[in-house]
C-alpha cells in the first residue's frame, strides 16, 4: 500500500512538473516572440526607380542586401506594362525566391476609379484590376492595394465604392487574394468613412491598409489643407487592417520622426489585434532614400 501511494505521489509530481515546464516554456516563447515583422514598400525608392538609377527587378536584392529586410511591397507603376507578362513575372518571382524575400502585396494605381459614378467606367476600373490580382497570385503575394476613388456626397461615394469593391473582391477571392484600401486622399482619408465602407462590403477578403501619413482629405478654396486626425484614423482603420504602411518624412537628432508621433501610432497598433507586417515607406527629401529607409527601420525596431 505504501509503495502504491509513493508511486502515485511520484507520478502526480512528474505530471505537475511537466505541466509547469510546458507553461514556463510558453511564457518564454511568448516573451521572445516578435509581434510584428518589417517589410519594405517600393515607393521608398521611387526617385531612384523613376530616374532609372535602379530597376524594378533589383528591388528584392536591395531590400535584402542593403537593408536586411525579407519582405517587400511592390508598386504597379514600376512594372505597369508587365502585369500579364509571365516571363517577366517569373523573373521577379525567381529573384525573390533566390534572395529569400517574401512578396507581400502590389499597390495598384492609375487603373480608374473603383467608385466611379458612371457604371461603365466603374466596371472598366474593376476589370483593370483583375490582371493585378492574377499577377499577385503568380508572385505569391496575398494582397493588392486599391484606391477608393469616387465623386459625390458622403453616402453616394460610400455606396459606389462598396459596389466597386464588392465586385472586385468576388473576383479576387477565387485567387485567395485580399483587396485592401489605403487612406489615400479624398474621403478615403476619413477613417470613419472608410471603416464604414469596409464594414458594408462585409467580406473577409476586403480590408484596409492604414498609412501613417495619408490623412489629407482635400485643399479647400482658401488653399487650406483639410487633415483628418491621423491617430483617430488609425484607431478606426486598424481593426480591418491586413497591412500597415509606416510613412515617414523627416527625423530629429534622436532618430524620432518629426511630423508623426510614431510612439503613439505603434501603441495604437499594439493595442489592436493586428500582428502582421509593418511596411517602411520613406517619402522625405531631406535624407537620401537609403538613409531615410534606415532611419525608419531603426525607429520601428526601437518601438516594436
Amino acid at each position: 500500500m505504501e509503495d502504491l501511494k509513493r508511486r502515485d505521489f511520484i507520478n502526480r509530481s512528474i505530471k505537475i512538473m511537466g505541466a509547469l515546464a510546458f507553461f514556463n516554456s510558453n511564457i518564454i516563447a511568448f516573451k521572445n516572440q516578435k509581434p510584428f515583422s518589417l517589410s519594405l514598400a517600393q515607393w521608398s525608392l521611387h526617385r531612384s526607380l523613376f530616374s532609372g538609377k535602379i530597376d524594378n527587378l533589383d528591388f528584392v536584392q536591395i531590400s535584402k542586401e542593403k537593408f536586411g529586410i525579407n519582405a517587400v511591397e511592390y508598386v504597379n507603376i514600376f512594372f505597369f506594362k508587365k502585369a500579364k507578362n509571365k516571363s517577366y513575372l517569373r523573373e521577379m518571382k525567381n529573384r525573390s525566391d533566390d534572395f529569400g524575400v517574401k512578396n507581400l502585396l502590389i499597390m495598384c494605381d492609375d487603373e480608374g476609379k473603383i467608385g466611379d459614378p458612371n457604371l461603365k467606367k466603374r466596371k472598366k476600373a474593376i476589370e483593370n484590376h483583375f490582371k493585378w490580382v492574377e499577377a499577385a497570385n503568380f508572385l505569391g503575394c496575398k494582397t493588392i492595394r486599391v484606391n477608393a476613388s469616387s465623386d459625390g456626397s458622403w453616402d453616394e461615394q460610400k455606396k459606389l465604392v462598396v459596389d466597386g469593391l464588392s465586385r472586385l473582391v468576388e473576383f479576387a477571392k477565387d485567387y485567395s487574394i485580399n483587396v485592401v484600401v489605403e487612406n489615400h486622399g479624398g474621403l478615403s482619408s476619413n477613417g470613419e468613412w472608410l471603416s464604414q465602407v469596409i464594414s458594408d462590403v462585409e467580406n473577409d477578403f476586403c480590408g484596409t491598409l492604414p498609412d501613417f501619413g495619408n490623412f489629407k482629405i482635400e485643399t479647400n478654396k482658401n488653399n487650406e489643407e483639410i487633415i483628418y486626425d491621423r491617430y483617430k484614423g488609425l484607431k478606426e482603420l486598424i481593426p480591418f487592417a491586413k497591412a500597415v504602411s509606416a510613412k515617414s518624412y523627416d527625423f530629429d537628432h534622436n532618430g524620432n520622426e518629426t511630423t508623426i508621433d510614431y510612439y503613439k501610432m505603434i501603441e495604437i497598433i499594439k493595442s489592436s489585434q493586428y500582428r502582421g507586417y509593418i511596411g517602411i515607406e520613406y517619402e522625405g527629401d531631406k535624407l537620401s532614400e537609403y538613409d531615410g529607409i534606415l532611419a525608419t527601420k531603426n525607429l520601428l525596431q526601437r518601438l516594436i
